[in-house]
């Protein structure tokens, strides 16, 4: 039986190569390649025993994130980056026209009842016992991690946000000051300004703002492990009298501040609930404050109920990755932000500066390999490097966005902003 389970895997493989006119190789178990030709250190798809199999029991990105969380699946030669610059033209609706229908479905029928192996840890995927309907469970179980973890492949201040490249040939850490300096900027800071940073990470643009622009800074988590650390960070700046970080839902402050900003914080909250977020916004944003909304988005389409609907590698990355994310579309943004009682003042792509981000984290992660194997398991270093490198794809490709928007809130008369942008840029 193994013998032809073997013999069928090898027949599949080497029709769907030559179909896909692949420039890569699959590798088997037993060091096979295909096609025979291909050069055993150059780029090749390895595929356990039992891989093929699964795939065609229950074929869909679910079941290829699980094999390659288990190391069923594993790019070797080079990174998913490779994989990605050499994929082949052939796909989706003309891959299956090319496909010998008969091969696949007997080769299926064969292969069912070949031996099955569980995740080579033994364990269940962590997304598949995710905690959600709450936005503390769903945020802690993305950001609680482990803040070592997260050390691992961002810049020195710990952003996990995009950043602003002014150059694309700067480095991350450049990049992220630069970030934080254009967010202060656009936010028009200076001193005695009252700053509330709604899902405000380990604290760096707070600090930031502080240090820089002498204003008072108050940012809001939700993640236990974030609040812990960013308060020792703005202990050991001095920053205590002026910078603070509470543990708490943005919804249950009270009080009023001149600026206010979102960064990356506004994809946990959930389309049915943009509503209540933009209110609680305004109630705690003075007359003329600004707002800056800094968030991931998607194309729009013309029917919001296809929009809504979810395509595999979004249902994927929140069951695995991002519990409770929900993103929007610009226009969706803007109207809800004029609806809510905010003038727009400024909007600015930003998709491109959160494709190099991503892919700078990825390959750091990747440098970082056994480190973050020691940290977190290999399962999970595997997800969190395919989820990196997929969201790095995800923007090249412009599949998804990313935008800051300017906002005041809305009063009659003067909006108290300079004539131009060119504050913005200065040296």
């Amino acid at each position: 039986m193994a013998d032809r389970s073997a013999e069928t895997t090898r027949k599949v493989l080497s029709h769907i190569h030559g179909v896909l006119g692949a420039d890569f190789a699959f590798e088997l178990a037993d060091g096979t390649l295909i096609p025979s030709t291909a050069s055993p250190d150059g780029l090749r798809l390895f595929l356990s025993n039992t891989a093929l199999p699964r795939l065609l029991r229950a074929p869909g990105l679910k079941t290829v994130i699980e094999l390659y969380a288990a190391g069923e699946i594993d790019p070797r030669g080079g990174t998913i980056f490779d994989f990605a610059d050499r994929r082949p033209a052939v796909k989706g609706k003309a891959l299956l026209k090319k496909l010998d229908k008969r091969l696949i479905l007997g080769s299926a029928w064969k292969l069912f009842f070949a031996p099955r192996q569980a995740p080579a840890s033994g364990e269940k995927l962590s997304g598949d016992g995710v905690a959600s309907g709450s936005a503390k469970a769903d945020i802690a179980f993305h950001y609680d991690v482990s803040n070592d973890f997260y050390r691992l492949f961002l810049d020195p201040e710990m952003l996990y946000t995009c950043a602003y490249f002014r150059d694309w040939e700067n480095d991350l850490a450049t990049a992220q000051r630069d970030k934080l300096e254009m967010i202060c900027r656009k936010l028009r800071l200076k001193p005695g300004d009252r700053l509330l940073d709604i899902g405000c990470g380990w604290g760096g643009l707070i600090c930031y703002a502080a240090e820089h622009y002498g204003v008072t800074a108050l940012g809001v988590t939700l993640a236990e492990e974030q609040a812990k650390l960013a308060r020792e960070r703005i202990s050991e700046r001095g920053l205590g009298d002026r910078v603070s970080v509470e543990l708490k839902d943005y919804r249950e402050l009270d009080g009023a501040f001149d600026k206010i900003s979102s960064i990356g914080m506004f994809e946990h909250v959930g389309l049915d609930h943009h509503d209540d977020y933009y209110r609680h916004v305004r109630r705690l944003l003075k007359p003329r404050g600004l707002y800056l909304h800094h968030a991931i988005t998607r194309r729009g389409k013309k029917d919001l109920n296809k929009f809504r609907r979810k395509r595999p590698e979004y249902r994927t990355l929140v069951r695995y990755i991002f519990p409770g994310g929900e993103v929007d579309h610009i226009g969706w943004t803007l109207t809800n932000l004029e609806a809510h009682g905010f003038e727009v003042h400024d909007v600015e792509a930003w998709r491109e500066h959160y494709a190099r981000t991503t892919r700078f984290w990825a390959e750091n992660l990747m440098a970082a390999k056994d480190a973050a194997i020691a940290e977190v398991g290999e399962q999970k270093y595997r997800l969190w490097l395919a989820y990196l490198c997929g969201v790095s794809l995800g923007f090249q490709r412009g599949t998804i966005g990313i935008f800051q928007t300017v906002t005041s809130r809305r009063t009659k008369g003067p909006s108290g902003l300079p004539p131009t942008r060119e504050d913005l840029y200065r040296s």
